[in-house]
């Protein structure tokens, strides 16, 4: 159980919201059985990223299968966040031949945003990271998507380059880890 979370989760007034100061989480690296609910956290968080970045082409995280989330449960570090036991976080980190890591596919479902679960699930991952002898973390994210990149900012990353390779301007995001 995680007070930190807690107190923040209990900090916001949300009617809808089920997350309360009884409710734990919990980290925990990705297995198989966990593809589904991976691809439920996926689509839905990244629906959400697609309307708040005012994009109008398709992103491939929209379009994986099962066989793709099982692949990289398989070939990366997958990490999902329960809270009371319910499955609504996720991100995939892949270490680069450069000795730097690649986060990708990191979501929160929608109602669950803003309430301090991202940041448990990125802190956890870095973490982990900086055990490993990580010195830096690398992801993009949509350059016009406004809240995440106060969110990164805030973590203690920087845009380092921009790219419109896939049809709208993605931000490189950096950061070294301590």
């Amino acid at each position: 159980m995680n007070t930190v979370l807690r107190e923040t989760i209990t900090s916001k007034k949300y009617a809808a919201m089920t997350v309360n100061k009884y409710d734990c989480f919990t980290i925990r690296k990705a297995i198989k059985d966990d593809a589904e609910a991976i691809l439920n956290i996926t689509r839905e968080s990244f629906i959400k990223y697609v309307k708040d970045s005012g994009l109008t082409v398709a992103i491939e995280a929209l379009t994986e299968s099962l066989d793709d989330i099982v692949n990289d449960i398989d070939k990366k570090d997958v990490y999902i966040l329960l809270v009371n036991k319910k499955p609504v976080g996720s991100i995939r980190v892949e270490i680069l031949q450069d000795g730097s890591a690649y986060i990708s596919r990191f979501g929160v479902l929608p109602e669950y945003q803003n309430l301090g679960i991202g940041k448990s699930l990125l802190e956890h991952v870095e973490n982990a990271l900086k055990t490993r002898g990580v010195k830096k973390i690398v992801l993009h994210t949509a350059s016009k998507n406004k809240d995440l990149i106060c969110f990164y900012y805030s973590r203690g990353f920087y845009v380092d380059s921009t790219t419109k390779e896939r049809g709208y301007i993605r931000a490189l995001m950096v950061k070294e880890l301590e």
